[in-house]
């Protein structure tokens, strides 16, 4: 667990503390299909293909499909995930320290950031996981 690499938290980088498996889902499917995988695997989120290679990520989290769908009465059903997800994913650098991660989450009021190695998705980092690794 990420409590035992990190020795001190000041230290850290994103690849310390992320979460490694992340999962996906596609745009095109509907919100109800988001909510069962992410009941199913007990997630907080679900990065967002895009509609093609070039296209860039998105982020769906239960906080869209409380706010976006529960809130206002919509069907989650008729729905698509892209019709609420956020984008694009924001995305940090492995070897950033969580403090820049900590500051950049805060500026941009999200509460996870996607970790890009340069060619894909290695993890995601959270405030949870950031929360976590704080020694009292």
């Amino acid at each position: 667990m990420a409590e035992e690499i990190v020795n001190d938290s000041r230290f850290a980088h994103a690849s310390d503390v992320m979460t490694l498996c992340v999962f996906y889902i596609d745009n095109d499917k509907s919100v109800a299909d988001a909510i069962r995988l992410m009941k199913e695997e007990r997630l907080s989120s679900l990065v967002v293909n895009g509609k093609t290679p070039e296209d860039t990520w998105g982020i769906v989290t239960r906080k869209d499909v409380v706010s976006k769908i529960v809130a206002i009465g919509k069907e989650p059903s008729e729905v698509k995930v892209a019709e609420i997800m956020s984008k694009p994913l924001i995305t940090v650098s492995p070897d950033l320290p969580i403090q820049d991660c900590a500051m950049l989450m805060r500026n941009k009021g999200i509460r996870r950031v996607a970790v890009f190695d340069g060619k894909e998705i290695v993890g995601l980092l959270s405030n949870t996981d950031i929360f976590n690794v704080i020694k009292v």
